[in-house]
């Protein structure tokens, strides 16, 4: 392996999640000490409550331990995940999603509240325009987000939440799209680096080694209550199993273990394969898009001479 500044490069053509083989190399990020991203500002976007917990909990913890400022968008009220009533549900998510944010350390929450499964019908246009706000109003340097790109999703709101951002994205720094923002105060911004997750088959080229945050990662999914993982469903599994005469000692003899060791070591045991690939206890894998570099710096590196 061979160093790069905190990361490492393996070997290209690896595959690091089920179904999904890089083509480019890939980098293994490893955790930072101190705060070197102190002043920047994170955007952890995810169309649903279980979404960011569920693929990214680990690095968004991560980085907001090495310094970042979060912020926790939601695209959808979450109307149609949930046990209850349409109102009791959307009333449970709100609660959870809040919770999300607070477990991974992140500063405030923004709803942007379209219903459940027909983003697809809801205005593209707006759905940007009101991200680019954002991005101009958090200055955001980074950002966490489904894959535009990942293959074979099948939930509208992801792929609609996902293109919408890659877009907002790049428009967000120019300096003629929506100049109210300007007469606002507001200024155009770049979004320096996204991290994007999949579900299925995508180009991974990095791995975060979340080994340091999984345990916040499952608090995470822990208070997710409503559609997640969490609550008894580790101890309701524990309790079918005695009742057919079986046992997953991973499940302990307790409720709370139950509840931990289902996230950790079932629900979560993909993190557990990356990780076991790429020499960590747990990884998450993401197509990274860097800060692009300067062409014409570079070229002025490799070929200007000094004159005398």
């Amino acid at each position: 392996m061979v160093a790069l500044a905190g990361h490492f490069r393996l070997s290209a053509r690896q595959v690091v999640t089920d179904g999904t083989a890089a083509t480019a190399d890939v980098f293994l990020e490893r955790p930072v000490p101190g705060r070197p991203h102190s002043g920047q500002v994170l955007a952890a976007i995810q169309p649903h409550a279980d979404d960011i917990p569920l693929f990214a909990g680990g690095t968004v913890a991560k980085l907001i331990d090495e310094g970042y400022t979060g912020y926790l968008i939601r695209m959808s009220n979450d109307d149609m995940a949930g046990p209850g009533t349409v109102g009791a549900t959307v009333l449970e998510n709100e609660k959870d999603n809040q919770a999300v944010a607070r477990v991974l350390g992140l500063k405030r929450v923004f709803d942007l509240n379209y219903s459940n499964h027909q983003m697809d019908q809801e205005s593209r246009l707006e759905i940007r325009a009101r991200l680019i706000f954002l991005f101009r109003l958090l200055k955001v340097d980074t950002v966490i987000c489904y894959d535009p790109w990942g293959h074979y999703e099948e939930n509208p709101d992801h792929y609609v939440t996902a293109a919408a951002v890659e877009a907002a994205c790049w428009i967000a720094a120019g300096g003629k799209d929506y100049p109210e923002h300007f007469a606002a105060g507001l200024q155009p911004h770049a979004v320096k680096e996204k991290y994007y997750f999949s579900r299925g088959p995508q180009l991974v080229n990095r791995v975060v080694d979340i080994s340091a945050t999984i345990d916040r990662k499952v608090a995470a999914n822990r208070v997710n209550l409503a559609q997640g993982p969490a609550g008894s469903a580790g101890a309701r599994l524990r309790k079918s199993l005695a009742e057919r005469g079986l046992k997953l000692p991973v499940l302990g003899d307790d409720d709370e273990t139950a509840s931990n060791n289902y996230i950790k070591h079932i629900l979560l045991e993909r993190d557990a394969e990356v990780g076991k690939r790429h020499g960590v206890a747990y990884a998450e894998p993401f197509h990274y898009i860097g800060p692009p570099p300067d062409l014409v710096e570079e070229y002025i590196r490799r070929n200007s001479v000094k004159v005398r």
